[in-house]
């Protein structure tokens, strides 16, 4: 190994060291109580040290988005290239999918959605704000086409398929930050997971082609259990 591979290994090494440090500290204090200072001391590094990877607080807690961005292209591309699936089942994936990218790693995932909606985007180089971007963009890509199958294949109405991704992203997230309030005055409970399916089977419901929900009750009547959208 040369010099240079080895110097730039260590770097990263000491990257990660700082944002797991970051994590905890985020985590514990928010993001307004934390400092750079409180970081360093974490990672037992020295404040300068921590500058010479991030130029300030706000470019350190961008930078854990990236990870969880990451694991959400993956598990999408998982189930867009998943072979043997209709659109209905490809919405089961989906749904399994998100929920699978909050347990992955709740706190980054909440980071996220907090990141979409602050000013901190604004503060952020040029390169991370790109990287963001750019992983924001093929995942929305990504929900995209599986309703666009969705609606090709005949199973939802004429709608605009990217501006259902966006809905559905849109509906996602604010189910997360909402329960994770709800987790402040119960925190044993786990609301997510029922609140989601049940989100998630009104808005498919809202989205399906009339026929399809006829069919839908007429082989679930009243008083029994859907547990998905059902296969054509």
């Amino acid at each position: 190994m040369g010099i240079q591979e080895r110097k730039e290994r260590e770097r990263e090494r000491r990257r990660q060291q700082i944002i797991v440090a970051a994590k905890r500290v985020f985590s514990e204090k928010g993001f307004n109580r934390a400092t750079m200072e409180d970081i360093a001391q974490e990672a037992e590094l020295s404040p300068g040290t921590l500058y010479l990877y991030f130029k300030n607080k706000d470019e350190l807690y961008a930078s854990l988005s990236l990870r969880i961005l990451q694991y959400l292209n993956i598990r999408l591309n998982h189930v867009i290239k998943e072979e043997g699936l209709d659109p209905a089942e490809q919405m089961k994936a989906l749904r399994e999918a998100i929920y699978d990218v909050y347990q992955f790693d709740p706190p980054i995932l909440i980071n996220l959605f907090h990141l979409q909606s602050s000013e901190t985007l604004k503060n952020l180089s040029p390169d991370l704000f790109k990287d963001i971007q750019n992983l924001s963009r093929r995942s929305l890509e990504g929900i995209t086409a599986l309703f666009r199958n969705g609606i090709e294949g005949g199973l939802f109405g004429a709608f605009n398929p990217k501006m259902l991704a966006e809905l559905f992203w849109s509906m996602f997230s604010g189910m997360v930050l909402w329960e994770e309030n709800k987790r402040i005055f119960e925190e044993n409970n786990d609301f997510l997971k029922n609140t989601l399916d049940i989100a998630f089977d009104i808005f498919l419901m809202g989205i399906r082609r009339p026929e399809k929900n006829a069919a839908l009750s007429a082989d679930h009547p009243a008083g029994s259990t859907v547990d998905t959208v059902p296969s054509d």
